[in-house]
């Protein structure tokens, strides 16, 4: 018996499929590896979810945002690594995790940091919003949650294009955001498929304190990350050339190691 179906040995055949057999083909093979690195990256969320509890119980806005940034920065290259193994799952590279792991964070560091930092100023800022309108201690005009529903989608979007080209691509992060929002206006009902998904998952995080709790160390960033990337795979691979340019590249390593053992 499966964790997530029934056994079905015939499932693994070496042949790449479609739709959900392929969803269901990827998440069977690689979920406890999901799982592991998912609750690493969990770690780097520490510094983020202390600074934004402490936002809101203090009423500080201004240590929302700091703590956006900062805890935000440490955050960034352990979600990075959780990306970069699902983007390996979805191409069939099946690495051991840990290595992956620690070449992935080598590789993505610095180019994680601000990525990271943007992203969770975001959200640290919409956390600390909602909770004071939620217990009542500020009023919102039904405008103002308009306004932050649409940034928040906006930026879910941008960044579920632009985290695959941080873990893929040696680039600007200026020519990352101009790709990230072509990409957008190329595909908007499929990336907006899949923000929608993301923000419906976090609110209900959200909302259902602290009995969602329990299921965050599980399945919470993973899962969720794991589904829009997959929604997102085949128009990423098919924008960005994913899979070609990396069997490039691992072809070119290979013809320098056979030049390098001739000579």
């Amino acid at each position: 018996m499966g964790l997530f179906f029934a056994e079905d040995e015939e499932r693994f055949t070496g042949v790449r499929k479609t739709g959900f057999p392929r969803y269901r083909e990827v998440l069977e093979g690689s979920w406890k590896d999901f799982l592991k690195v998912g609750f690493i990256t969990l770690l780097f969320y520490i510094p983020l979810a202390g600074g934004v509890v402490y936002a809101v119980l203090s009423r500080s806005l201004l240590v929302a945002v700091l703590s956006g940034v900062i805890g935000g920065a440490v955050a960034g290259p352990g979600f990075a690594c959780l990306v970069d193994l699902i983007l390996r799952r979805l191409r069939d590279d099946l690495g051991d995790w840990w290595t992956v792991w620690k070449r992935a964070f080598k590789q993505n560091f610095r180019a994680s940091l601000y990525p990271g930092a943007l992203q969770n100023a975001l959200f640290a800022l919409l956390v600390y919003g909602f909770a004071l309108m939620l217990w009542g201690a500020i009023r919102f005009s039904p405008a103002t949650v308009v306004f932050f529903l649409l940034a928040a989608l906006l930026v879910c979007m941008l960044m579920t294009v632009w985290w695959p080209q941080v873990v893929l691509f040696r680039q600007t992060s200026v020519l990352q955001q101009k790709n990230a929002l072509l990409f957008v206006l190329m595909h908007p009902w499929k990336t907006l498929r899949s923000a929608l998904l993301q923000l419906a998952w976090w609110a209900v995080m959200f909302l259902f304190l602290p009995w969602t709790a329990f299921v965050v160390p599980f399945l919470g960033l993973w899962f969720i990350l794991y589904v829009a990337l997959f929604l997102l795979y085949p128009d990423l691979d098919d924008a960005f050339r994913i899979e070609e340019q990396i069997s490039g590249q691992l072809s070119a390593r290979t013809e320098d190691m056979e030049d390098i053992e001739n000579d």
